[in-house]
């Protein structure tokens, strides 16, 4: 149904001529007349009597009209609440127990006023298409696609490195240790599960596991984070790795030891994927308040897989600081 139609019908209804009608909307008598017939012919009814003082409604005229008005309301409604940025920005997160989720979560207590939704796609090609499709405003990522298969359009800035930690349990071997060389974890086991094939977790934990010869595995059902924390902890040989702000949410009674990896410190890089024409007014204030908030990792010799920087650059503040921590 034409929503023009629809409108000049209610105005015909409410001026009584389509010549004063017609001059309300800015076209021709010809036009508004026009208008109302495809109407009718659609609705397959007639809605107005034609008189010489101008238009009376019919009887399926008048029964029309209430609802004609209320799709008129329906629709200002539903512009006014996309025009105004009224609409709930929605993020992709990566996952609820990621860095990412707390740093929304630090946006929404200065930023209230943001309606958020969040989505948890698991970044790479998925996030690309998503943010491409506008099913989401924006997404975390780790910029794992070559930067010229990117659609047209679409931007990335970094906001977060994440520095990993070594979880283990109390009778595990490095349980008393104050750091260790990533270069000593070769030899211990690491769990690392739900890693997908191809995903940029994936890609990450692998290049991570060559380049250092690291028993990292994904084998095994993964019940969530939970489950992850509690096997670790109640074992002697397994250790996982966790960001050091990541919000996981550990069961009770558990004796976790958090082991700093040193020479170098393995880094998770995080980036903010989104078109650079999606006009909502939360988009640009998350942008402001995360490339803001960026900081390096504050760690000199820290370890990035060689894709990580591509696409993507760090905002200038923190370049130059990278630079200066490699000097």
């Amino acid at each position: 149904m034409d929503l023009e139609a629809v409108r000049t019908f209610v105005t015909v209804a409410d001026e009584g001529q389509f010549k004063v009608a017609a001059a309300e909307l800015g076209v021709t008598q010809q036009a508004a007349s026009k208008r109302v017939a495809v109407l009718e012919r659609e609705l397959g009814v007639r809605l107005f009597t034609r008189t010489p003082r101008g238009a009376r409604l019919t009887l399926d005229g008048e029964a029309f009209l209430p609802h004609a008005r209320a799709v008129l309301r329906a629709v200002e409604r539903a512009e006014t609440f996309v025009r105004s940025g009224r609409r709930a920005l929605r993020v992709d997160v990566l996952g609820k127990g990621v860095i990412t989720t707390g740093l929304l979560r630090d946006f929404h207590e200065v930023h209230p006023d943001v309606g958020l939704d969040m989505a948890t796609l698991g970044g790479g090609r998925a996030a690309l298409a998503a943010v491409r499709d506008g099913s989401v405003d924006a997404s975390f990522w780790a910029c794992g696609v070559p930067r010229e298969q990117w659609p047209a359009g679409v931007r990335s800035e970094r906001v977060v490195d994440e520095q990993l930690l070594l979880a283990v349990g109390a009778a595990h071997p490095l349980a008393d240790a104050d750091s260790v060389g990533l270069t000593e974890l070769a030899g211990y086991r690491i769990w690392m599960p739900g890693l997908v094939e191809g995903s940029e977790w994936g890609a990450y934990y692998g290049e991570l596991a060559r380049e250092f010869g690291l028993d990292i595995y994904s084998d095994g059902l993964h019940f969530g984070s939970g489950h992850l924390l509690e096997t670790v902890a109640g074992s002697a040989s397994v250790a996982t790795f966790v960001g050091h702000r990541s919000p996981l949410v550990r069961p009770a009674g558990l004796d976790l030891r958090m082991v700093p990896v040193l020479h170098p410190t393995p880094v998770y890089p995080h980036s903010l994927l989104w078109r650079d024409d999606n006009p909502h007014p939360g988009l640009g204030a998350l942008r402001e308040y995360l490339v803001r908030a960026y900081r390096a990792a504050p760690v000199p010799d820290r370890w990035l897989p060689r894709w990580a920087d591509r696409g993507a650059a760090a905002p200038r503040s923190a370049r130059h600081q990278m630079r200066d921590n490699r000097t």
